[in-house]
């Protein structure tokens, strides 16, 4: 990385200056190895300007060994292909089914070779070409490639390039590679997005700045021609050089020319510098798209799924440019620019996120800004996230009887925050005070008591995270909204028209399923509504021996223009590659008709191929999150949306009542789900094919009889097609009276409450229009009674919340530091050698087996062994991990991808999942898990407590509840 490498460099420099060997004041790699003319061809031919980039450029060309490039936004492929296009440049893939003749030709003819989407491991084939393994017969190098032997050219040159974010390669194959990280970074994009504004804005001034470049580059090359040939004539003098005609000849003309040159470049500079300031003006925007780019390529960490490209990045960009509203004041533009894009990217990213990251995606958004405008406190950010990480709380709890220890140990950790400097003390104090805020329904709107009343933001989020976190998530929704606005935290609700608008022939559209959502049946409406119904839809559900037959389904539908569905592409990962090269190779514009789509289903998996990912346009369609989502989502989607049959009922004014009812039944029972046991005893999957069996015999039952047939929609609505699902008796009994609240004689009533209060009841009969004006009124989230529920049941639902939140954003931060002025090695390794100082030694079972042997009349004697065996293996677990990883930090062993994540886990205050696995249930963070460990531990050492040990008794069963079941 960047800031590694910067580090290297000055550790390096200070040990030179150290021994006293001769070195620049400040080194660089390009000054020392780069040649300025063949940078800016660089450059030319897509090589981002920034330093990190080009010393990227310089490594690779001049490196022993073969370049093995990082490169998820393809900028290295991108680069390598248009510099090597014209030495006749052979792109293969390990898939391809020639790869091996084509190396073999390039070996021959000393041809260029870009070997691109490799995996973590290398094919064994391709050993002797890493190793430059090559040897001589009579005067000519040849290599010996699998069976056959083949004559080198010194020419030849190989690029591997790999799609994946962060590959952990063997050290056998770093060996034989140079590898190198090609992520884009910050400045190089910022310079990328600036030329593309500039270029919409004043095109002539791009045009002007590129006719520079080139010119410049030329004259530089000139110059060094010039230089060469005084030195060759020089060299090739001899005797008295003023005696050499020619000579003298060269030198002067050489003269003339190399001041023509210097005038034209001081002119081309002063241009340069002019057309610079211009472009400056736009830098704003560079910087926040920038910073928007690197708050989505985070993603990824949260869900394997979520991938985007940066081409898909830069064409939202360019769309922005053309449609967001003009103006002749700069900063007025560049705010409609920024508005405009900041919006097109939040509505089309969300569209494929699972609801639980929308608002997750708002908050990396808003944060990730406003870290950009340094308005934003790290150390602040980092305790909102983890509550800080310690092992021990030395102050006694002040307030015991209501502040739970966690929560008062948190405050602790708190107050060594620079704003919140004395809050353990004034707590201490004014304990009332802040158990009315402790014990408040909306703490996170109350006034806080003393100094700390005027806190804004993140500051005061921090001391609800202490007190109250189950209140996290409505705190952050505000916060959001202050600073980004309203329209941030109400994600847009699933547009089928919207994305097959933005799609084309060549990209495929991908559902990513989540349990529960069955997107078929929308699906085929949506291409019955293009008139791309029957025959010219062909659907197939991947699967053994599937493969072949969609292939050809597809190579069909690209000539005559008709759509291909795949369904559960999870299922049939060994095509994937298969599916990747078609989409690469096959569907491409100059042979695809205009008309065809391909649409894919998956569940979430690794498999996935990144690139259809990062080229597609991915939808979830999941039930949305809320009561008022919930119904908006119902009412905006299809069969409600289409007004013929929203009008087509002899009763419309019963009809239009029951089909709302049957709405928020709908939204209810999906809701209660996120209560856990205390919704429904199993949690079901109740979906939109449900709600619109439902609705259809609603309108069939009201067009049909007289009176409305009560007892009969009650039956097949509850009984059969959500009931259908239910299988435990006292659930069934809930849905059905949750359903009699709907289904009754009294919803004819006007103004018909559905709910206790004032806020929901059945709209007066209207238009269409008016339902949807009607459910945006509605409060974003909704209180528990709404779903029957008592005004507590919310606090674990939301503590959760909280919880799942603040682990998705952790999983997307970088490794930086804790925000305490120390680097996170320095974090985790005192964090390691205080566990290790506290870690009693292990269990001596010989010992134990003499003290206490396993007889008939002392049945505890067995399960204490038991019991003992298991915590060594525990102890053994946290103690050679934490070892290791204090080798890995020194460089001493490997960083393993298992002690990265020990490493992570420990950062942020985590039990690693490596001690989970052998562990004890517990729900503790670190501090609380360590400290219960070593009480669990310290319980066995006590001299004679064993003896003690008899069944039933009561110290006994205190002491060990919630560890293993006695066997």
């Amino acid at each position: 990385t960047v800031d590694y490498r910067a580090q290297c460099q000055k550790e390096w420099l200070a040990d030179c200056k150290e021994r006293v060997i001769p070195r620049s004041s400040d080194f660089s790699l390009s000054n020392t190895l780069g040649d300025p003319v063949k940078i800016r061809a660089w450059q030319i031919a897509g090589l981002p300007i920034d330093s990190f980039s080009i010393d990227n450029g310089i490594i690779v060309s001049n490196s022993r060994r073969w370049a093995l490039m990082i490169d998820p936004q393809g900028q290295a492929n991108k680069w390598i292909k248009n510099m090597e296009k014209v030495n006749k440049l052979s792109v293969i893939k390990f898939s391809d089914a020639t790869y091996v003749r084509t190396l073999e030709n390039a070996l021959q003819f000393g041809t260029p070779v870009l070997l691109e989407n490799v995996g973590e491991e290398l094919d064994a084939f391709i050993e002797p070409i890493l190793l430059k393994a090559t040897f001589k017969q009579q005067g000519v190098e040849y290599m010996r490639l699998g069976e056959n032997i083949i004559e080198y050219s010194r020419d030849f040159k190989l690029y591997i390039t790999t799609r994946l974010r962060n590959p952990h390669y063997l050290p056998e194959v770093a060996v034989k590679v140079c590898l190198l990280n090609f992520m884009i970074t910050p400045l190089g994009l910022q310079d990328q997005l600036l030329g593309i504004v500039a270029a919409k804005e004043k095109p002539e001034l791009e045009e002007k700045k590129n006719m520079l470049i080139v010119e410049s580059a030329q004259n530089k090359r000139q110059l060094k021609e010039i230089e060469d040939k005084i030195l060759e004539v020089l060299s090739l003098s001899e005797g008295n050089i003023l005696e050499d005609e020619t000579a003298i000849k060269v030198l002067s003309s050489s003269k003339l020319l190399s001041e023509e040159i210097s005038e034209k470049q001081e002119i081309a500079s002063s241009t340069e510098m002019e057309i610079d300031a211009t472009r400056m003006g736009y830098k704003p925007v560079a910087v926040h798209s920038a910073t928007i780019f690197f708050c989505i390529s985070d993603l990824a960490h949260i869900e394997p799924m979520y991938q985007y490209s940066l081409t898909w990045f830069i064409n939202l960009y360019m769309h922005s440019l053309a449609h967001s509203a003009k103006s002749d004041d700069l900063q007025q533009r560049i705010n409609y620019i920024i508005e405009h894009f900041t919006l097109s990217i939040y509505n089309n990213v969300c569209r494929s996120l699972f609801e639980k990251d929308k608002l997750l995606f708002s908050l990396l958004l808003t944060v990730g800004i406003l870290k950009e405008k340094k308005e934003i406190n790290e150390e602040m950010w980092y305790f909102l996230l983890t509550g800080g990480v310690a092992l021990d709380n030395p102050y006694p709890n002040p307030a015991s009887e209501w502040l739970s220890e966690k929560a008062w140990a948190e405050v602790v950790r708190a107050s060594l925050l620079p704003k919140l400097r004395g809050l353990m003390v004034h707590l201490a104090q004014n304990t009332k005070e802040w158990k009315m805020i402790y014990d408040s329904a909306w703490p996170h709107e109350e006034r806080f008591p003393g100094p700390w009343k005027s806190l804004q933001g993140l500051d005061r989020m921090v001391i609800l995270r202490c007190l109250r976190p189950d209140k996290i998530v409505p705190a952050i929704r505000e916060f959001i909204s202050d600073h980004m606005g309203k329209v941030y935290i109400e994600a847009p609700t699933f547009d089928l028209q919207g994305s097959y608008k933005d799609s084309n022939c060549c990209a495929p559209l991908i559902f990513v399923l989540s349990p529960g959502a069955d997107p078929m049946a929308g699906l085929l409406k949506f291409a019955d509504d293009l008139s791309m119904g029957g025959p010219k839809t062909q659907t197939i559900s991947l699967g053994q021996g599937q493969g072949p037959i969609a292939a050809k389904m597809i190579n069909n539908a690209i000539k005559e223009g008709t759509w291909v569905v795949l369904q559960n592409c999870h299922l049939a990962t060994s095509w994937m590659p298969a599916l990747e090269k078609i989409c690469e190779e096959v569907i491409v514009p100059e042979s695809t008709h205009v008309r065809f789509r391909l649409w894919l289903t998956s569940y979430p998996s690794e498999k996935f191929p990144v690139s259809i990912l990062q080229n597609g346009i991915k939808m979830t369609n999941e039930p949305p999150k809320g009561l008022r989502a919930n119904l908006l989502r119902s009412y905006l989607n299809d069969p409600i949306s289409d007004p013929t049959f929203f009008q087509s009922c002899t009763k419309p004014v019963m009809w239009q009542k029951l089909l709302f009812g049957l709405c928020f039944f709908h939204a209810i029972v999906q809701e209660r789900r996120n209560f856990g046991p205390l919704g429904w005893n199993i949690p079901y999957e109740f979906n939109e094919s449900d709600l619109r069996i439902s609705m259809r015999q609603i309108q069939m039952f009201l067009n049909d009889y007289k009176e409305v047939p009560f007892e009969a929609l009650t039956y097949l609505t509850g009984e059969c097609n959500y009931g259908g699902r239910v299988t435990d008796d006292k659930d069934r009994r809930l849905l059905l009276s949750l359903l009699s609240t709907f289904y009754c004689k009294e919803i004819e009533e006007d103004h018909y409450f559905l709910a206790p209060g004032k806020t929901y009841y059945i709209p007066p009969h209207g238009p269409y229009q008016s339902y949807i004006n009607y459910i945006r009124t509605l409060p974003i989230t909704a209180y528990p009674e709404v779903f029957g529920l008592h005004d507590n049941a919310d606090i674990t639902k939301d503590n959760q919340e909280t919880n799942q939140l603040f682990q998705g954003v952790l999983l997307t931060l970088p490794r930086q530091s804790g925000g305490s002025g120390k680097s996170p090695q320095e974090v985790v390794e005192e964090l390691a050698q205080d566990i290790l100082s506290k870690l009693p030694k292990d269990f001596d079972l010989e010992e134990v087996v003499k003290l206490y042997p396993v007889v008939y009349e002392e049945s505890m004697n067995t399960v204490l062994r038991q019991e003992l065996i298991r915590f060594n293996r525990l102890t053994k677990v946290v103690r050679r991990s934490l070892i290791d990883l204090g080798r890995a930090i020194k460089g001493q062993v490997l960083m393993s991808s298992e002690l990265e994540e020990v490493f992570n886990s420990m950062l942020v205050g985590k039990v690693p999942a490596m001690w989970a696995a052998k562990s004890y249930p517990s729900l503790k963070p670190l501090g609380g898990y360590v400290a219960d460990l070593l009480a669990r531990l310290a319980f066995f050492q006590v001299p004679g407590s064993q003896s003690n040990w008899v069944p039933g008794h009561s110290e006994i069963a205190g002491s060990r509840a919630g560890s293993h079941a006695i066997p």
